[in-house]
């Protein structure tokens, strides 16, 4: 067994070929006594703006465990490293055919446990394979000609393909070093499996899809591009078959409906059908969008530095009167605001970076939380009404021509003062973003802002431009599901991911799809052995 070392600092002009003398120094020992050491993890301490340090937990071996803990395990930060615990899938002892619906992560994810247990999977996706998704959506940014089946929100690696491909998590799950090391094997970074906060950029994360996709074709996994889930069929009380682009008709064992949190159409079509859903609370707001160099002034006291990532942010604050809660939300250093409409006549927008996140501008989204009792509507697909409200109000706003509506943050606050800019393609133009905003929502924001830039002197700022809306933080219902995880009211359906209502960002709605694949095998393993 290694041992493990934490709070192991560098300072930034130290290079992390120094850390095996590092751990030496820190124990008092022989720098030859540290061997084959290896970084768990990597962060950056700014709260001393004069000594900033990166931070890593650190991996090494010794000759001898016993005698060397005997004589530095008196050290804090020094213990034994923990095994890795790997994971323990069944495999399938009869043919069992899958649909998995949704090529997101957590459709990804499903399908490929799948298929390395031994089932026959059919794995759809309403749009096209990321090569030609991507000409789709530059057309529409450079030319405002939006495909709805081709865009932002659809087609393969689903919205997070154009992201900051964010890798961060609160869980803590053998699954989430599982997937990070199948996120490596298909091309992505190594170093995504010891940052701190680990991203892939949305440049890289489409070579990683290119790779996935081959890796489950060589599985035996069918994939189906174009191909919308347009209807299923019951026998007996269970799944049996599926309906696509509203004319074939696939039998199968099991179906996985991983929907976007855009795939308002499948919503309708799963309510109609009479699937349990709920409506459940998101967040809407804005996206702010401020000088990269300003925010790294901001965090680390430079404007740049070659040791130093691009620096991000998280900024909270509970309204005490309102009881909402605000928030910075998705934050993209060194990136794009970009326009993610999936319908016509709804502007709404959303954040990318590249992996080198070496933009001009940083953004974030800034958020306030909604729930079912702001909705004018009642029912499941009240939450979907919301939102195609205000991308509309959006629309009208920005002047129809898919410029969304900006306006700078010292005018929306103060109302006046501030400069408009913005990276947000076709174009953005200036606009009252109370017209596309609840006012519950535009005077929270209001209302945050100060303490923001207490938080963050300089936030508020004239070089900062706020851009609308942001709608599509999350899903805005739930397919309800049980703890087998399987819908409560259809035998064989099991809901996943972040469109169903069970995850928030790629890490979460990859874990969710894997626990899907092993909650259907074990429920398999289950009904074999009671027959």
């Amino acid at each position: 067994m290694a041992l493990r070392i934490r709070d192991l600092s560098l300072k930034l002009d130290e290079e992390e070929a120094q850390l095996g003398d590092k751990i030496a120094a820190v124990l008092g020992c022989q720098s030859d006594q540290i061997q084959h050491w290896k970084i768990l993890r990597k962060g950056i301490d700014a709260r001393k703006k004069n000594n900033i340090l990166r931070v890593y937990t650190v991996k090494f071996n010794v000759e001898d465990e016993v005698k060397f803990l005997a004589q530095f395990g008196s050290h804090s930060t020094l213990d034994r490293a923990p095994e890795d615990i790997g994971l323990i899938i069944d495999k399938v002892s009869q043919p069992l055919h899958v649909v998995v619906t949704g090529m997101g992560p957590a459709g990804l994810f499903c399908a490929l446990t799948l298929a390395e247990s031994g089932c026959q999977v059919t794995l759809l996706e309403r749009g096209k394979p990321v090569e030609q998704r991507l000409p789709d959506v530059r057309h529409f940014w450079d030319q405002g000609v939006l495909d709805e089946n081709s865009n932002v929100q659809f087609g393969e690696g689903g919205a997070g393909t154009f992201s900051d491909g964010k890798l961060t998590t609160r869980l803590n799950h053998p699954g989430i070093g599982y997937i990070l090391s199948r996120l490596v094997a298909m091309g992505a970074p190594r170093e995504i499996q010891y940052q701190a906060k680990p991203h892939i950029g949305s440049d890289r994360l489409r070579q990683v899809l290119i790779r996935f996709r081959r890796h489950l074709m060589e599985l035996g996994v069918n994939i189906r591009f174009s191909s919308m889930f347009s209807g299923f069929a019951m026998k007996s009380g269970q799944v049996a078959a599926v309906t696509i682009n509203h004319q074939e008709h696939l039998p199968c064992d099991r179906l996985v409906i991983a929907p976007g949190h855009s795939a308002r159409d499948t919503y309708q079509l799963l309510a109609q059908a009479g699937v349990k859903l709920e409506a459940k609370a998101f967040a809407m707001g804005v996206r702010v969008e401020h000088p990269r160099e300003l925010i790294n002034q901001i965090q680390y006291g430079l404007p740049d530095h070659p040791q130093l990532p691009a620096a991000d942010y998280r900024l909270t604050w509970n309204d005490p009167d309102s009881g909402r809660g605000i928030y910075s939300f998705c934050m993209c250093p060194g990136g794009e605001v970009i326009n993610a409409a999936s319908e016509a006549g709804g502007i709404v927008v959303n954040g990318m970076s590249d992996f080198r996140r070496a933009a001009a501008l940083s953004n974030s989204a800034l958020v306030v939380t909604v729930s079912p009792a702001d909705f004018a509507h009642r029912g499941a697909l009240a939450g979907v009404e919301f939102q195609r409200r205000w991308e509309r109000a959006a629309w009208r706003a920005g002047e129809p021509g898919w410029r969304a509506p900006a306006q700078p943050l010292l005018e929306f606050l103060h109302g006046r003062g501030g400069r408009l800019h913005s990276s947000c393609r076709p174009d953005v133009v200036h606009a009252c973003l109370d017209d596309c905003l609840p006012d519950y929502v535009a005077n929270g924001l209001r209302r945050a802002l100060p303490y923001f830039n207490r938080k963050m002197r300089g936030f508020v700022s004239e070089e900062a431009t706020l851009i609308g809306v942001e709608t599509r933080t999350s899903a805005p219902l739930r397919i309800l599901r049980n703890s087998a995880g399987e819908s409560v009211s259809h035998r064989g359906l099991f809901p996943a991911g972040e469109g169903a209502g069970y995850a928030g960002g790629i890490m979460s709605a990859a874990l969710d799809g894997l626990n899907t694949a092993i909650h259907i095998l074990r429920t398999t393993q289950i009904q074999l052995r009671s027959k």
